[in-house]
């Protein structure tokens, strides 16, 4: 491909720009801001999101969201999930640009997936989704990274694993997008709850225990809503949960945190820079589980941490103190 734009200059989406230059010769970067918009291509860098990191030459940085896709062969979405109608609504791309959607989440309201936000809003017809186990900072330092590329257009799926692909970024493609957007959005909300485990305290089993029932429970959705359990078992299912929640870098994991320290939602979310998606994305989670008739009690504990003022270790109490199960 001659020309990709990325829509969203946070560190994913600038990481993800970065990447894309080092194959393509040009790659446009839109950003929301317009000041930090002149900064980065002035200064070529993102010293908020992405700070000391080389913004090559060959990526073009743009404000109007018109003038940064105008000549796009490809689309790139790494923008805040609750953003994601409004800017794709403004796009104008056309039927056939084909959109690969990297942000992970649902959309409060309407409990819509991200790759289905970007069609309603943009008319959009060939999507991929990329999700998988990675932190921008490493990826774009080089450090070795799987992920997978995933749509029902195996032609698309293909050509996107190209466009990425790389000797540091390796891409697999899957045929199989609800369950890669199913588990890269609901690995955020179990995230939090690692990051509350490991805020008071609780030790190794807790957080074992949690991603290994937090997979349990991402799985029943995704098999209830269309997903693939063999999906759930890869990267953009256990690779992306393990990280999410064990890496130092995880935001979702840092809300646990603080949650644990008595803090409240509010008081977390207004002194980060960036979004931590499990913070939206969990009630939305919950929701969908009520409409498939799927129980998620990890999910409604970390609801009722975040929206209902439910004390962190009281949470993970009923979570042990539930009726007992067989564990399949």
């Amino acid at each position: 491909m001659k020309s990709v734009t990325v829509l969203g200059g946070g560190s994913w989406g600038t990481a993800l720009a970065i990447l894309l230059a080092a194959r393509h010769p040009r790659v446009g970067l839109w950003v929301r801001r317009m000041e930090l918009a002149a900064w980065i291509g002035e200064h070529r860098e993102n010293p908020q999101y992405l700070p000391g990191v080389a913004i090559p030459a060959n990526i073009s940085v743009h404000h109007e969201i018109a003038e940064a896709v105008r000549d796009a062969e490809l689309v790139v979405c790494a923008v805040p999930s609750r953003a994601v109608r409004e800017i794709f609504g403004k796009t104008g791309i056309g039927p056939d640009v084909p959109v690969i959607t990297a942000t992970k989440g649902i959309e409060a309201g309407t409990l819509l997936r991200i790759s289905q936000v970007i069609s309603e809003a943009s008319g959009a017809r060939r999507i991929g989704v990329l999700s998988g186990p990675s932190f921008a900072s490493e990826a774009v330092a080089g450090y070795p990274t799987a992920v997978v590329v995933a749509s029902a257009d195996r032609e698309l799926a293909e050509a996107a694993q190209a466009a990425f692909s790389g000797s540091t970024f390796r891409v697999y493609t899957s045929d199989d997008p609800v369950g890669v957007e199913l588990g890269g959005a609901y690995k955020n909300v179990v995230a939090i709850g690692a990051g509350v485990c490991h805020g008071l305290g609780l030790g190794h089993n807790a957080l074992a225990a949690l991603i290994t029932r937090g997979l349990a429970e991402m799985t029943r959705l995704a098999i209830k809503i269309g997903g693939k359990p063999s999906t759930l078992a890869g990267l953009a299912g256990l690779g992306d949960l393990v990280l999410t929640c064990t890496g130092g870098l995880s935001r979702n994991r840092r809300v646990g945190e603080e949650l644990a320290l008595g803090r409240s939602i509010s008081e977390i979310t207004g002194a980060m820079r960036m979004v931590a998606e499990g913070v939206g994305t969990t009630h939305a989670i919950l929701k969908l589980g009520q409409l498939h008739g799927v129980e998620l009690p990890i999910a409604s504990q970390m609801d009722a941490v975040l929206h209902n003022g439910r004390p962190p270790r009281d949470a993970i109490q009923m979570l042990m103190e539930r009726s007992l199960k067989h564990e399949s």
